[in-house]
């Protein structure tokens, strides 16, 4: 791999997560959210389980699966942007300027609608349970994408969410791919790939050079254990990563397959795993890392945001992040 900055862009849904700290999980039963689920809600839902929450301990970060990702590269100093939909309200506001403040390049289309909004209830054990509303999001359609706004970067990571609008993702990836990007994709959720099976493996064997998948998510694409399923995605991109939680990760390219251990810290919370996860390995990929330094690099990002509410990396922890990183790079 040469050894030159390359540039990524991710696509994906534009939320702001607004975490919110439950007293006891009455709110939920009244709101028909089960417990430790991602619900999609409507704008009507949304407003309610918002202002219902009002009083409570509460902080806005943005969110969506993807930007996710892109924060956590940007972090680690890469040239990164960001395409999605907001609307030109309070929240899309918010969210266009935590990405300027970060130097990502924000795309962001306006929607007519307003902007998606993630409820992120939190129940006094931890355990986390999403009301999302996708608002300005889902109204993204391939029409409105161009060749000048892919053709600038050399990688673009997707989030498997967007699988659900077959037409969007598929234009996404024929532009992109026309464009001479490196095409990675994250999984997203293991009911995503299952409802859209077929369809996410012609994906993969046709557009996509590098998988993320948790062991879940290898299982309902391929039928089978981490290190099979691991064997089976590899043949069909170009890298393969399968995700095994406290056990690590696996990582196929070609000829090389090499497993990375985790690091075993206090788990409080593990939404944003995967997403930093893919920013670390992304990261030692576009850098010119070995396989087994870009997992670990990943590995390391998961184990700082599995320690703290929400899929934000906190500032104290950046610094023994960055020195690690240029021990890799040395």
């Amino acid at each position: 791999m040469e050894n030159a900055q390359k540039t990524i862009v991710g696509i994906g849904n534009a939320l702001v997560d607004v975490l919110v700290q439950l007293k006891d999980d009455h709110l939920l039963e009244q709101f028909g959210l089960p417990k430790g689920s991602m619900t999609l809600v409507d704008a009507d839902t949304s407003q309610k389980i918002l202002s219902a929450t009002a009083g409570l301990e509460s902080a806005r970060e943005t969110g969506g699966s993807a930007a996710n990702t892109v924060r956590g590269i940007a972090q680690l100093g890469a040239k990164t942007a960001f395409i999605g939909k907001i609307n030109a309200d309070e929240m899309g506001h918010f969210f266009r300027k935590s990405f300027e403040d970060l130097q990502i390049k924000p795309h962001l289309l306006t929607g007519n609608i307003p902007s998606g909004v993630a409820a992120t209830l939190i129940s006094p054990d931890s355990e986390r349970t999403f009301g999302t509303y996708l608002g300005a999001a889902s109204e993204m359609v391939a029409s409105e994408l161009s060749d000048e706004l892919f053709a600038p970067y050399d990688y673009l990571h997707i989030e498997g969410y967007l699988v659900f609008n077959h037409e969007l993702i598929e234009g996404i990836l024929k532009i992109a791919k026309k464009n001479g990007l490196i095409i990675s994709l994250d999984m997203a959720s293991f009911n995503v790939v299952e409802a859209n099976l077929d369809f996410l493996k012609r994906l993969v064997n046709d557009y996509v050079d590098i998988v993320f998948a948790n062991e879940e998510e290898a299982k309902a694409f391929t039928g089978k254990e981490p290190e099979e399923a691991l064997l089976e995605i590899a043949e069909q991109c170009s890298v393969a990563v399968v995700k095994i939680g406290k056990e690590g990760s696996l990582i196929k390219a070609g000829g090389q397959q090499v497993r990375v251990a985790a690091t075993t810290v206090n788990v409080v919370d593990t939404t944003g795993a995967g997403d930093v996860y893919a920013s670390g390995f992304l990261y030692g990929l576009a850098n010119g890392f070995s396989l087994a330094n870009c997992g670990k690099l990943g590995g390391m990002l998961a184990a700082e945001v599995i320690q703290v509410v929400g899929a934000k990396i906190p500032d104290q922890a950046w610094p023994k992040l960055l020195a690690a990183v240029e021990e890799m790079k040395a």
